[in-house]
């Protein structure tokens, strides 16, 4: 293989944002290891480009399985160059009708799986002084709306770890980027989605237009994955990618507006904020 063709290891590839980076990174020559959770997705995977495409059996809500998974990849596949950590799910429901179990699911899987995958290759890449990680994240993971608090918690979760680890990694020739979608043409919104029963009245009028508005507007998104993708394979390509990047002009608009917003609130309390030091004497 030569030397500017890599090795992807990407999670979740049997749809959305998985498969279009998957079939990407195969359309520039490069190999992927490609995590799914049942034989069909295996064989569906494996035929966009056999012997390229290298499909895994691993659920990254089992977090125990992870490290050997990674470790026979490493040993048999072949060093991992970039890692995306793309595997995830939407969960809806107003926060006091949510059960806190399905909290424990969405952070199992959208955080703890993240980075149990990252805390599985990292040795690797350490010892290589190189590599790439991606943690798909979500402009859900700057700017909040009622109704999917489990969800942007775990991404505002993932941004910060994401932001942390950049730092602690930065000087072993290893980066890593958060990148943020806004609204794309997946199946977030559908059939990946979890909803929590509805119960309490009190939140028809808040609730009920929303989630008719996100289900009316699913498979009408602007955002194309294709072009994610693409966006996605010019990142790696980057000679110094960024630690955070937006992907798609609504959360481009929409995480403006909420820097701005905050910047407004941060402004109009400093004085609060700026009371609470001892006296000089």
């Amino acid at each position: 293989m030569s030397a500017d063709k890599k090795l992807f290891l990407i999670t979740g590839v049997s749809s959305g944002f998985g498969r279009a980076f998957a079939e990407a990174a195969l359309a520039r020559g490069h190999r992927v290891v490609g995590t799914v959770r049942n034989d069909e997705a295996a064989i569906r995977f494996e035929d966009l480009a056999p012997g390229r495409a290298i499909a895994v059996h691993l659920d990254v809500a089992d977090v125990e399985a992870i490290e050997p998974a990674v470790a026979e990849i490493e040993k048999s596949i072949g060093p991992v160059d970039v890692l995306i950590n793309n595997a995830g799910y939407g969960h809806e429901g107003t926060m006091e009708e949510s059960p806190i179990e399905e909290m424990r699911r969405q952070f199992g899987v959208n955080v703890f799986g993240a980075v149990g995958m990252m805390k599985a290759l990292l040795p690797f890449m350490r010892r290589r002084r190189a590599g790439h990680i991606i943690n798909i994240t979500s402009m859900g993971g700057f700017i909040t709306m009622p109704g999917i608090a489990y969800y942007c918690g775990s991404k505002f979760a993932l941004e910060g770890m994401s932001e942390v680890l950049a730092k602690e990694v930065r000087d072993f020739g290893i980066w890593v980027t958060a990148v943020a979608p806004g609204s794309f043409r997946t199946d977030w919104a559908g059939r990946s989605m979890v909803r929590s029963a509805r119960g309490i009245a009190d939140y028809d009028a808040l609730f009920d237009p929303i989630r008719r508005a996100r289900e009316e507007k699913n498979g009408k998104q602007a955002g194309d994955p294709r072009k994610a993708a693409a966006a996605v394979m010019a990142l790696v390509e980057a000679e110094k990618p960024p630690v955070h990047l937006l992907l798609g002009a609504d959360a481009l608009s929409l995480v403006r507006d909420k820097l701005e917003s905050l910047r407004a609130e941060i402004d109009a309390w400093e004085h609060l904020t700026l009371s609470t030091g001892f006296a000089e004497a």
